[in-house]
């Protein structure tokens, strides 16, 4: 390696140290100190030392790794906005038994003028499971959401939400589903 080709790598290494020191200073809330990482002490030691080759390190700590991503946000909807009608937004499965698979289908009317898309269709809990269809549906068209509820050892009065995302105004329309789980 070249003398200009080592002055570029170590000023780079130079720079990302700072950097990873910045970065670090301001995520522990710019207290007051620096936290002289392992890598950043890496780095230095090497830039100190000559080098027959540039390595590609990531500067990132296990503390910068390990910390939790914000929670990614619901998809916006496609496709100009229209209306969705439910025959029931609500259904009570009355008593069940644990361990079992109740299954409900919400039936529902494209109300709008516009074709709808129904994006998504979250249960509140993996015990609540809906199947609700991919495809656009027709402006007049029918259509069906299936709840699929599974108590598993839950007991009690037990209420859950589906979750419905599509081009519709409000954007969300949230089903409920009911039931009284007794031992199996």
């Amino acid at each position: 390696m070249n003398e200009n080709t080592r002055n570029y790598v170590l000023g780079a290494v130079a720079v990302l140290t700072i950097v990873n020191t910045i970065l670090i200073f301001t995520m522990n809330g710019g207290g007051g100190r620096v936290i002289e990482t392992p890598a950043a002490q890496t780095a230095l030691v090497q830039s100190a030392a000559p080098q027959p080759q540039a390595e590609n390190r990531s500067l990132a700590t296990p503390d910068m790794m390990n910390q939790q991503q914000p929670a990614a946000q619901p998809a916006i909807p496609v496709g100009p906005s229209t209306t969705m009608s439910f025959t029931s937004m609500e259904h009570d499965f009355g008593t069940v038994k644990q361990d079992t698979k109740n299954k409900h289908i919400f039936k529902f009317k494209n109300s709008g003028s516009e074709p709808l898309i129904i994006q998504d269709a979250k249960g509140s809990c993996g015990c609540t499971v809906p199947k609700f269809p991919r495809e656009p549906i027709a402006p007049g068209a029918s259509a069906e959401i299936e709840v699929e509820y599974s108590p598993g050892q839950q007991k009690g009065m037990q209420t859950k939400t589906v979750t419905v995302t599509a081009n519709t105004d409000p954007q969300q329309t949230v089903l409920q589903i009911k039931a009284n789980v007794e031992e199996g």
